[in-house]
């Protein structure tokens, strides 16, 4: 194994004290004897060993030095399940994304879903249901003659699970997805009304198309169950329930279901209804995804001048070592069920995506949302697509395609039509060793470990602010924390130095300036991007609502907007 002494990280300091305290809570390996890891280096080298374990022994030394020279300087991030979980001792999953089996609409489909559901977070996974499979509440229930609870008992059952749970890996985290047609999702989208009610879970409501269109065009809407219709409403009135509820509370959600099923490059294999507890992996019943971020912000070559720009051939072989280190991990890691280990084996799906994109664009000189930088993010993106895929298909020449592979429907994906010409010609030479290759999470604790780089492709939250920090015991402390762009821009030109104009935050920026840099980034992604767009809290009623028009009309897979309100308060605080 690649054990190397890295005298830099075998003495390194985080720069920021928040940085070092995640390592030790989330990713030091530690047992009952104390700490495994007792440095950094020695938690990538652990990593980078596991990686490798299912390698040609021959092999296994160089590609684990790969995979620690990747992770040296954070550019590339395991995401946490991988950095907490691999080369332990632990039945750990290294997988963060889960969605559960289609549920049955009966009581031992829904507690067998409920049972693989708890030993799935158990693992360390957060999941995702779908409830628009359970039958309405009241509807009668054959064989009993007595009506059903509906799929917001089922609900409230899961969360007493998802609350019980808390384990070495952290407290599970869960998406409860439902249909713009099923009869209770007027109750679904004010669930979490109550603050005590449903706090283990994320809420999206899945839209249709032909919603959209109903909405457009001031139709009724008719709310289905078994192919009957149960009630009928008007489409809009339906639709500002949602808006307003999300206006008030930040939830729930909005998942534009049709749109995502296309874009799915695995659409001729699978129907997908729910995501991840993020949203960023839509995922079909017993669907897993593990995943991984370039960071962009360790990347930039002479930032802050004239001269900036990413250092691109650092960034392709990034992205090919990530691929080969995701498609290990499907091989070495844990599940909670046969189910999803034949899932996970048979489609072969990773994420790779970015983080430290608005800390990129600031050290380029340009500004989140601007034309720059939403071709910035586009061309970017587009790299790592295409190099993902040549990476996927050299892969495959190596190691053979992923199970289900049907070259003729997957070659006719629009995801594999819009690469380059010699990366298709490489995919219908040698085929694809993954199904989905590229994902865009929210990496928030992984980015405060690389030193608070900004999160994903979100904006700089602020300059310098206060987070709010659960210690052992629930203790809250605050602590005060500074943007890496902004620390990295003080260490070279001096602590009392004027930031440049490109060092906007989400205070600067109109909802609109969001939703464009999703739009750009999600043309280059095969499954989803955890976004947030942040609204002022007067921000007008009609004005939140075009929000989500425009991400449809943009091209994005979903919404999620935060306005500041009573009921979810905020974990940041400038």
């Amino acid at each position: 194994m690649y054990d190397r002494h890295d005298v830099a990280l075998d003495n390194y300091i985080f720069p920021q004290p928040l940085a070092e305290q995640i390592w030790k809570e989330k990713y030091q390996y530690k047992t009952n004897q104390g700490p495994v890891d007792h440095t950094l280096a020695l938690t990538f080298h652990r990593v980078a060993n596991g990686l490798v374990a299912k390698e040609e022994p021959d092999r296994q030394a160089v590609i684990a030095q790969e995979f620690y020279g990747a992770m040296q300087d954070f550019r590339l991030l395991p995401a946490g399940r991988i950095l907490a979980g691999c080369g332990t001792a632990r039945d750990v999953t290294l997988s963060n994304t889960f969605v559960m089996r289609t549920i049955p609409d009966s009581v031992d489909g829904i507690m067998d879903t409920v049972k693989d559901a708890a030993k799935t977070m158990q693992m360390g996974g957060g999941l995702g249901f779908d409830f628009s499979t359970l039958r309405p509440k009241g509807w009668v229930v054959k064989g009993l003659d007595c009506p059903a609870a509906g799929p917001l008992a089922a609900m409230d059952i899961c969360d007493t699970v998802c609350k019980m749970l808390v384990t070495g890996m952290g407290r599970g985290a869960m998406m409860a997805t439902m249909r713009c047609d099923h009869p209770d999702i007027e109750d679904f989208i004010t669930a979490k009304s109550d603050r005590a009610r449903l706090r283990n879970f994320n809420v999206s409501v899945m839209i249709t198309d032909a919603f959209i269109e109903a909405v457009s065009l001031d139709d009724e809407w008719d709310l289905m169950w078994d192919g009957q219709i149960v009630r009928t409403v008007k489409a809009m009135d339906l639709w500002d329930k949602i808006m307003q509820q999300t206006y008030d509370t930040a939830e729930p959600g909005v998942l534009f279901i049709d749109r995502i099923n296309q874009g799915n490059p695995l659409n001729y294999l699978e129907t997908i209804a729910a995501t991840n507890s993020c949203a960023e992996q839509p995922l079909p019943p017993n669907g897993t995804c593990p995943l991984a971020s370039i960071n962009l912000a360790q990347l930039v070559l002479s930032p802050f001048t004239p001269h900036a720009r990413i250092d691109l051939v650092t960034l392709r072989r990034l992205v090919k070592t990530a691929v080969r280190m995701l498609d290990n991990t499907l091989d070495v890691s844990d599940f909670a069920n046969d189910a999803q280990r034949q899932e996970a084996q048979s489609k072969r799906r990773i994420g790779i995506g970015v983080t430290g994109v608005a800390n990129a664009i600031t050290m380029l000189g340009a500004v989140y949302g601007s034309p720059k930088a939403i071709f910035l993010v586009g061309s970017w993106m587009q790299a790592i697509q295409n190099t993902a895929y040549l990476a996927s298909a050299e892969l495959a020449a190596e190691r053979g395609t992923f199970p289900l592979y049907d070259a003729e429907k997957h070659m006719a994906q629009p995801a594999v039509q819009a690469l380059d010409p010699e990366v298709r010609e490489a995919v219908g030479k040698y085929g694809l060793r993954n199904g989905t290759l590229t994902t865009i999470a929210p990496t928030g604790t992984t980015s405060m470990f690389a030193g608070n780089t900004s999160s994903g492709i979100e904006p700089i939250f602020a300059t310098e602010y206060t987070r709010t920090i659960t210690r052992p015991g629930g203790r809250k402390e605050n602590e005060k924390v500074m943007d890496y762009a902004v620390w990295l821009f003080r260490q070279i030109y001096g602590p009392d130095a004027p930031l440049t104009e490109a060092f906007v935050t989400v205070a600067d920026l109109d909802p609109r300036d969001h939703v464009r840099m999703q739009a750009a980034a999600q043309r280059w992604v095969d499954s989803g991007i955890s976004k947030t767009v942040n609204c002022p809290e007067d921000i007008p009623f009609d004005t939140f609502k075009n929000v989500y028009l425009e991400a449809y009309a943009s091209g994005c897979k979903g919404c999620t907007t935060y306005r500041p309100n009573a009921v979810t308060g905020s974990v940041l605080s400038v």
